[in-house]
Protein backbone atom coordinates (compact mmCIF):
# COMPACT_ATOMS: atom_id res chain seq x y z
CA UNK A 1 0.00 0.00 0.00
CA UNK A 2 1.55 3.95 -0.87
CA UNK A 3 0.66 6.59 1.71
CA UNK A 4 -0.51 9.20 0.04
CA UNK A 5 0.15 11.65 2.60
CA UNK A 6 2.39 14.72 1.97
CA UNK A 7 4.35 14.54 5.11
CA UNK A 8 6.04 11.84 6.53
CA UNK A 9 3.75 9.30 8.46
CA UNK A 10 3.99 8.33 12.19
CA UNK A 11 6.08 4.81 12.11
CA UNK A 12 4.05 3.96 15.57
CA UNK A 13 0.74 4.78 14.02
CA UNK A 14 2.20 2.17 10.78
CA UNK A 15 3.10 -0.21 13.56
CA UNK A 16 0.44 0.34 15.31
CA UNK A 17 -1.95 -0.72 12.02
CA UNK A 18 0.36 -3.65 10.82
CA UNK A 19 -0.53 -5.39 14.15
CA UNK A 20 -4.17 -4.68 14.25
CA UNK A 21 -4.65 -6.32 10.32
CA UNK A 22 -5.37 -10.02 9.54
CA UNK A 23 -2.73 -10.77 8.39
CA UNK A 24 -0.30 -9.71 11.97
CA UNK A 25 -0.87 -13.23 13.54
CA UNK A 26 1.75 -14.72 10.83
CA UNK A 27 4.08 -11.90 11.39
CA UNK A 28 6.80 -12.04 13.36
CA UNK A 29 9.02 -9.29 12.04
CA UNK A 30 8.84 -5.70 11.12
CA UNK A 31 11.32 -3.94 9.39
CA UNK A 32 11.69 -0.27 8.74
CA UNK A 33 13.47 1.62 6.02
CA UNK A 34 13.58 5.48 6.66
CA UNK A 35 15.84 7.12 3.58
CA UNK A 36 17.26 10.30 3.71
CA UNK A 37 18.72 13.01 1.29
CA UNK A 38 22.50 13.13 2.45
CA UNK A 39 25.47 15.27 1.77
CA UNK A 40 27.67 12.67 0.05
CA UNK A 41 27.17 12.18 -3.81
CA UNK A 42 25.69 8.71 -4.59
CA UNK A 43 28.52 8.18 -7.38
CA UNK A 44 30.97 8.39 -4.76
CA UNK A 45 29.44 6.46 -2.19
CA UNK A 46 27.99 3.75 -4.74
CA UNK A 47 31.25 3.66 -6.80
CA UNK A 48 33.85 5.37 -5.25
CA UNK A 49 33.80 8.63 -7.81
CA UNK A 50 35.21 11.79 -5.24
CA UNK A 51 35.05 14.45 -7.75
CA UNK A 52 34.97 17.08 -4.42
CA UNK A 53 31.60 18.34 -4.50
CA UNK A 54 28.96 17.32 -1.96
CA UNK A 55 24.91 17.63 -2.36
CA UNK A 56 22.87 20.83 -1.43
CA UNK A 57 19.90 18.84 -2.26
CA UNK A 58 18.00 16.64 -4.79
CA UNK A 59 14.44 16.50 -6.43
CA UNK A 60 12.41 13.72 -6.24
CA UNK A 61 10.09 12.19 -7.83
CA UNK A 62 8.22 8.98 -8.64
CA UNK A 63 6.53 6.92 -10.94
CA UNK A 64 3.10 5.20 -8.71
CA UNK A 65 2.14 2.42 -11.14
CA UNK A 66 5.89 1.24 -10.83
CA UNK A 67 5.67 1.40 -7.24
CA UNK A 68 2.57 -0.55 -7.08
CA UNK A 69 3.99 -3.29 -9.15
CA UNK A 70 6.97 -3.35 -7.19
CA UNK A 71 4.97 -3.76 -3.93
CA UNK A 72 2.83 -6.70 -5.59
CA UNK A 73 5.63 -8.27 -6.47
CA UNK A 74 7.17 -8.12 -2.86
CA UNK A 75 3.75 -9.56 -1.89
CA UNK A 76 4.83 -12.56 -3.73
CA UNK A 77 8.03 -13.37 -2.19
CA UNK A 78 8.35 -15.85 1.00
CA UNK A 79 6.77 -14.48 3.94
CA UNK A 80 5.72 -11.21 3.21
CA UNK A 81 2.61 -10.44 4.39
CA UNK A 82 2.28 -6.93 5.28
CA UNK A 83 3.98 -3.34 2.82
CA UNK A 84 3.26 0.21 3.04
CA UNK A 85 5.40 2.81 1.43
CA UNK A 86 5.82 6.49 1.85
CA UNK A 87 7.42 8.48 -0.77
CA UNK A 88 8.12 12.22 -0.63
CA UNK A 89 8.19 14.27 -4.02
CA UNK A 90 9.94 17.61 -5.15
CA UNK A 91 12.80 19.67 -4.24
CA UNK A 92 14.41 18.21 -0.52
CA UNK A 93 16.85 19.69 1.37
CA UNK A 94 20.15 17.78 3.61
CA UNK A 95 18.39 15.62 5.87
CA UNK A 96 14.74 15.97 3.97
CA UNK A 97 13.13 12.32 3.93
CA UNK A 98 12.91 10.54 1.36
CA UNK A 99 11.00 7.51 1.29
CA UNK A 100 9.45 5.22 4.43
CA UNK A 101 8.99 1.31 3.46
CA UNK A 102 7.67 -0.67 6.33
CA UNK A 103 8.00 -4.79 5.88
CA UNK A 104 6.16 -7.42 7.65
CA UNK A 105 6.82 -10.66 7.48
CA UNK A 106 7.20 -14.66 8.89
CA UNK A 107 10.82 -14.52 9.79
CA UNK A 108 14.19 -12.65 9.84
CA UNK A 109 15.48 -13.71 6.84
CA UNK A 110 12.23 -13.24 4.35
CA UNK A 111 11.40 -9.92 6.16
CA UNK A 112 15.17 -9.03 5.54
CA UNK A 113 15.19 -10.19 1.59
CA UNK A 114 11.62 -8.41 1.35
CA UNK A 115 12.70 -5.12 2.36
CA UNK A 116 15.96 -5.18 0.63
CA UNK A 117 14.09 -6.39 -2.63
CA UNK A 118 11.72 -3.71 -2.70
CA UNK A 119 14.03 -1.02 -1.33
CA UNK A 120 16.43 -1.64 -4.73
CA UNK A 121 13.21 -2.19 -7.09
CA UNK A 122 11.64 1.02 -6.04
CA UNK A 123 15.41 3.22 -6.00
CA UNK A 124 16.41 1.59 -8.99
CA UNK A 125 12.88 1.26 -11.57
CA UNK A 126 10.39 3.37 -9.87
CA UNK A 127 12.71 6.82 -8.89
CA UNK A 128 13.78 9.87 -10.44
CA UNK A 129 16.42 11.38 -8.29
CA UNK A 130 18.26 14.34 -9.53
CA UNK A 131 21.28 15.30 -6.68
CA UNK A 132 21.78 19.75 -6.49
CA UNK A 133 25.71 20.26 -6.24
Amino acid sequence: MIDKSKTLPSVDEWLKAAKKDESALQEGMYLVHNGTVRQTPKAQVRQGLDDGSKVKGMHFSYDQEKVEVAIRKTFELDGIFHVRVWLNQGELALGDDIMLVLIGGDIRPHVIDGLQFLVETIKSTCVTEIEKK
